[in-house]
């Protein structure tokens, strides 16, 4: 499989790279590029990949510009921080559409999708479900989450999202903390991680999600995994993956 990268920040598209790779043994990248007129250039020089993992937000514009200058047949996967784009994706020969930070298992579900459509030889009737799926979501939510209105006691209060250091997953509960307090939701992990904005929030791992406010030092662990000091502490250690080990860093802004 013939594979093009298309992401603005080395680092990151390193990162995409090596979990394509780890995924896809057999695949090929046989090409990187990081401004709408690189991509261009490599879709005009090269045969046409087998598939792109393209980033929306170029260093030069946005990525949409290239299906403007050049004629694509390849299959796409999207990625982006922003869900906003997620509609217009969906019409440009969009086989999923993921938010950053990457996540492995995600990913790994992309190409699962790409591989079925394949098999099904229905590449435009798979775009279709997906469009039809995003445009549910869109209407659901018209942005990312600003406030939550908690129940306390007897009692509703809201918070703001810049208030919250970060929620937590325990025993089938989910929490919302502050510097001060903690409050019970009714929603899971999965579902906040789609209600808050990636520029703000990172899920850590499967039992937390932290706002970068809250962090306080990373220091390395083990196998290339991190440790994060975070105010106020948690009763457990806050672990990140090697494999999101890089994408937390630069999301911390390194």
């Amino acid at each position: 499989m013939q594979v093009l990268i298309v992401e603005d920040e080395p680092l990151l598209a390193k990162q995409l790279k090596k979990i394509l790779l780890e995924l896809e043994p057999g695949a090929t990248v046989t090409g990187m590029s990081y401004t709408v007129k690189e991509t261009v250039k490599l879709l005009q020089q090269l045969p046409p990949p087998d598939l792109i993992l393209m980033d929306i937000e170029l260093a030069d514009g946005q990525s949409f510009e290239v299906f403007q200058q050049v004629h694509v047949t390849s299959p796409v996967i999207f990625i982006t921080a922003y869900d906003e784009f997620a509609i217009k994706a969906f019409k440009l020969n969009s086989i999923d559409y993921l938010l950053k930070p990457i996540n492995t298992e995600e990913l790994r579900t992309a190409l699962q999708k790409f591989h079925h459509i394949l098999q099904k030889s229905d590449i435009a009737g798979n775009i279709q479900a997906l469009f039809s799926e995003m445009q549910k979501l869109q209407q659901q939510a018209q942005g990312y989450r600003e406030r939550f209105l908690i129940k306390s006691g007897s009692k509703m209060i809201s918070i703001d999202v810049g208030d919250i250091a970060y929620f937590i997953s325990d025993n089938g509960l989910t929490f919302l903390h502050t510097q001060n307090q903690k409050y019970i939701l009714d929603y899971t992990l999965d579902d906040l991680q789609n209600m808050l904005s990636p520029k703000q929030f990172f899920r850590a791992n499967r039992k937390c999600i932290l706002n970068s406010k809250s962090v306080v030092a990373i220091r390395p662990w083990f196998n290339q995994k991190l440790v994060v000091e975070v105010k106020p502490a948690m009763e457990e250690q806050v672990i990140v993956s090697r494999e999101k080990a890089g994408l937390f860093k630069t999301w911390l802004g390194e």
